[in-house]
């Protein structure tokens, strides 16, 4: 009996492993920027599109500030303008490489041990717009070291997410 219970325990830890797993994986077809410059990355950054979660819902002017932590990790500060409560918001969080800090795969956490993608698949030579997608096609961002963006930009993501299968479509402009 207690060696079917472990072998349950067993399994559940692997399920949740392989569950965990996946929020970390990159999309079919995604492929992460290479000779990637953490430093270059680093500083702010304003979302200029997304498409919508329940985490982002009704904000604007929404801003992500990455910063170095003691121990190399990324720190996160995502900040918008809540306009339903009238109010700033601010979440907190910690982003690591997934393998090695040449290639823009991260995996960011804003709850404790669970890790979500973060991937840069789109970067201007200049450091100063970034396409970027979560583990799947349900998580899509366009930010830019300022706050608007040329038509050029705009036409070149709407083209690029398209071709990925994105859902241009449901995109939240900002």
């Amino acid at each position: 009996m207690v060696s079917k219970m472990r072998r349950i325990g067993y399994g559940l830890v692997a399920t949740l492993c392989l569950v965990l797993q996946g929020c970390t994986g990159v999309p079919e077809g995604i492929e992460p920027v290479t000779g990637f410059d953490q430093e270059r990355y680093l500083g702010t950054w304003y979302e200029i599109a997304r498409l919508d979660h329940s985490f982002e819902r009704g904000l604007s002017e929404v801003t992500a500030t990455y910063s170095t932590n003691p121990d190399g990790s990324i720190a996160v500060l995502n900040r918008g303008f809540d306009q339903e409560e009238g109010r700033w918001r601010e979440a907190e969080g910690v982003a690591r490489f997934v393998d090695s800090p040449t290639v823009a795969h991260l995996k960011v956490s804003f709850f404790g041990p669970f890790y979500g993608s973060y991937i840069v698949f789109g970067l201007g030579e200049n450091y100063d717009y970034a396409f970027v997608s979560g583990f799947n096609r349900d998580y899509l961002w366009l930010l830019s070291r300022s706050p608007e963006i040329s038509d050029t930009l705009r036409n070149e993501f709407l083209e690029t997410i398209t071709e990925l299968g994105f859902a241009p479509e449901d995109l939240v402009w900002l």
